[in-house]
């Protein structure tokens, strides 16, 4: 199983993310890292549970304070057993935290940063509502590489309203002058309760599909050559440095969500933890289910899931998942898809097209 934390509190809204999140106010406390631990210990009930891969995503982890972050880190030492560990992540925001928080996050077992950059254009980070300069990303990443972190990976987006193929350009030579790991490379959506498809419906953002395309296809150019594997759609790496807590989502297996909002696929059943970060603090302190949203997933849900995670990787689906193999003969005449060696894979066509594809497939 593979560990994932979730902590909501962010500097600064940015207003094209639809996750869970707030400013941090009064709760980013210690009432909050015990409300997590005690969460921890209701759903392990009474096993020693050993994670693969530890995973703090957000909101915006590194902006918990030094004594908070060592409390949490230390904390999931004594409930879990880490022993096993293989990878663990931490997304970071760049203005969010010094060499000196750097060097505590490594100290304490982090090995891996999810930097979330987004743009080094100075326009496209004021179109995105971003609170750190282009400056401030790249001394974040060289305080990670000074803290000892082998292992980091950089966000970046692209087809926002604005940005065209040379603002793209510059963001990814910029981005692979630093060297790092792995890249995420996601494209703007306009997603629900966000302040961004409100401007959207407005009329005021646009969207384009071939923009999207386009942007996607150059990213995949440019980045394989300068040594990145394409291994998921919309993540890059260097041998050997793919993300493997992410790999294990796209492979159906189970992991635990922690805190709220967080979600959790565990022995068949899925459930969402209350996104209410005062209500769950409340709750946890109690003794109560901090559950919600609870379902059972049936032999079909999970295979129709499969279907539709591994055919955005590099793998591809084994062809022993698909209902039928009738609409394969479809999609490989269209060059959409290709059958080798019993998987199914995406071909370079087909990579802009994966979720009607998988649509097509289940």
């Amino acid at each position: 199983m593979h560990l994932y934390l979730h902590i909501p509190f962010c500097r600064h809204l940015c207003p094209y993310c639809g996750f869970y999140k707030h400013k941090p106010g009064r709760l980013a406390n210690r009432e909050f890292v015990d409300a997590i631990l005690a969460e921890a210990v209701k759903r392990s009930e009474g096993e020693r549970l050993a994670p693969q891969t530890v995973y703090f995503g957000g909101g915006t982890p590194s902006l918990l304070s030094p004594t908070l972050l060592e409390r949490l880190m230390l904390g999931l030492a004594e409930h879990f057993d880490l022993g096993n560990v293989t990878e663990w992540t931490l997304e970071a925001n760049p203005a969010t935290f010094d060499l000196e928080k750097a060097k505590l996050m490594r100290s304490l077992g982090a090995d891996r940063i999810s930097l979330g950059i987004q743009s080094f254009q100075p326009a496209v980070l004021a179109t995105l509502g971003r609170d750190h300069s282009p400056a401030d990303a790249i001394r974040a990443y060289e305080s990670l590489r000074e803290a000892a972190f082998e292992n980091v990976s950089i966000d970046l987006m692209f087809s926002i309203p604005g940005q065209d193929a040379a603002l793209w350009q510059a963001d990814l030579e910029q981005a692979v002058t630093l060297a790092p790991d792995h890249f995420s490379a996601y494209n703007l959506t306009y997603e629900e309760d966000t302040e961004f498809l409100t401007r959207h419906q407005a009329g005021e953002l646009d969207a384009s599909e071939d923009r999207d395309a386009d942007l996607f296809y150059q990213a995949i150019d440019f980045l394989e050559t300068s040594g990145y594997s394409h291994y998921e759609i919309s993540n890059y790496a260097r041998p050997g440095r793919e993300s493997q807590h992410n790999r294990s989502y796209w492979a159906g297996s189970d992991y635990l969500g922690l805190g709220p909002g967080a979600v959790s696929t565990m022995q068949g059943q899925r459930w969402k933890t209350l996104p209410d970060t005062a209500a769950y603090v409340r709750a946890a302190q109690a003794g109560l289910d901090t559950r919600t949203d609870i379902e059972i997933l049936t032999d079909e849900d999970r295979r129709t899931e499969a279907i539709a995670l591994r055919l955005r990787t590099r793998e591809g689906v084994p062809t022993g998942l698909l209902p039928s193999l009738e609409p394969l003969a479809s999609l490989i005449e269209q060059g959409f898809v290709q059958e080798q060696g019993g998987f199914v894979t995406l071909t370079r066509a087909g990579k802009a097209l994966a979720d009607p594809i998988a649509g097509e497939l289940v």
